[in-house]
């Protein structure tokens, strides 16, 4: 037994290099990282809108706030009606 014994058959050797000139023969680094940076930015928006809707769904719409005393009495003397305690 030889070294001759454990010679690659060209055809792999073909094949590798095929492989190695495609992948660097391949994609351009600079579209990779807008593919990336673009694949990002719509899965936020995606995620986005999905949990939007689905808090519009499920969350009870919110309170509004109190209005102050104050806002209350103006309101009563614009309709002409008189404030309790006056």
């Amino acid at each position: 037994m030889g070294a001759d014994d454990f010679k690659v058959p060209p055809s792999f050797d073909r094949v590798k290099n095929a492989a190695h000139d495609g992948a660097a023969q391949g994609f351009n680094p600079g579209l990779i990282v807008l593919l990336v940076i673009g694949g990002l930015l719509l899965s936020f928006l995606v995620g986005n809108y999905v949990l939007y809707t689905y808090a519009q769904k499920t969350l009870p719409p919110r309170k509004k706030k109190p209005v102050s005393k104050k806002k209350m009495k103006k309101e009563r003397l614009k309709q002409g009606v008189s404030a309790p305690g006056e």
